[in-house]
């Protein structure tokens, strides 16, 4: 089983976990820049944050044989502190980069006009880049956001098939199913287990559908996706239909960037 996880931040793991992750048949990830759970003071704290995502985890996780690549932005909750609004300038130099494959996590927190402003600012700059986005809904009113959301990408003029719509569930998947989007699902505790993983499968099927573990510094387990490839196998899923979910839909929608350099790892699994 090869696994690509689209939505992980290491930056709050440890090292083992990479050990741990690469036995489990972790082979890439994608890290999008996020709140590191206290506010931050200054656009200076931004920059030293990108450049580690960029220089020290692809190091880090390189030595296990894992591909690291990361997406950058002005997160949401970030998004309503004024100090933090400079980065919105900082962002550009480093779209241009390398190991960036889009814009994200972007999209709202508690759906106010300061994320507003953030979310369309930033999926113009999606545009301008030529960046695929990583868009984050929120946990509380889940489905108002996702409206929201969905109405904002709407408004931005960004392919939608440019668009991934995270930390779904069994009620919002309803809406941004049939919109060109793509879906991912953050499989948490308390949020998405892998049987339910499983019924979304089963009743939505596996095209544009990505499963991450969203791994932090809170309560969670990176080898949640690997849990869920095993519950689809148990489930009645092919081993086809768990490579398309857990390594060629990531694989499609970061590859829109250009950047995903992966070519030495895309291989079937023995």
């Amino acid at each position: 089983m090869r696994i690509f996880d689209p939505h992980i931040h290491m930056t709050s793991r440890t090292t083992d976990d990479y050990e741990r992750m690469a036995a489990a048949g972790v082979r890439a990830v994608v890290e999008p820049a996020f709140w590191l759970g206290q506010p931050r003071t200054s656009v200076d704290t931004f920059v030293d944050y990108f450049d580690s995502l960029l220089g020290w985890e692809p190091f880090r996780a390189g030595q296990f044989g894992v591909r690291h690549h990361a997406t950058v932005a002005l997160n949401p909750r970030e998004a309503n502190d004024p100090r933090c609004h400079p980065v919105l300038d900082v962002l550009p130099r480093y779209l241009d980069k390398d190991g960036v494959v889009a814009v994200g996590e972007i999209g709202y927190d508690s759906m106010t006009p300061a994320e507003d402003a953030a979310f369309a600012g930033q999926l113009a700059l999606a545009v301008a880049h030529d960046l695929p986005a990583l868009v984050h809904t929120p946990l509380r009113d889940k489905a108002r956001g996702v409206e929201r959301t969905l109405a904002v990408v709407a408004e931005s003029g960004i392919d939608p098939g440019r668009v991934l719509v995270d930390h779904l569930n069994e009620v919002t998947v309803r809406l941004v199913r049939d919109t060109g989007c793509w879906l991912g699902f953050s499989i948490y505790p308390e949020t998405m287990s892998p049987p339910r993983m499983v019924e979304l499968l089963r009743a939505y099927g596996t095209e544009r559908m990505l499963v991450n573990s969203a791994a932090d510094w809170g309560r969670s387990d990176p080898l949640l996706t690997r849990a869920t490839g095993e519950a689809m196998l148990l489930a009645g899923f092919t081993e086809d239909d768990v490579d398309r979910v857990l390594w060629r839909n990531p694989f499609e929608f970061y590859g829109q960037s250009g950047r995903l350099d992966l070519a030495d790892l895309d291989r079937p699994s023995a």
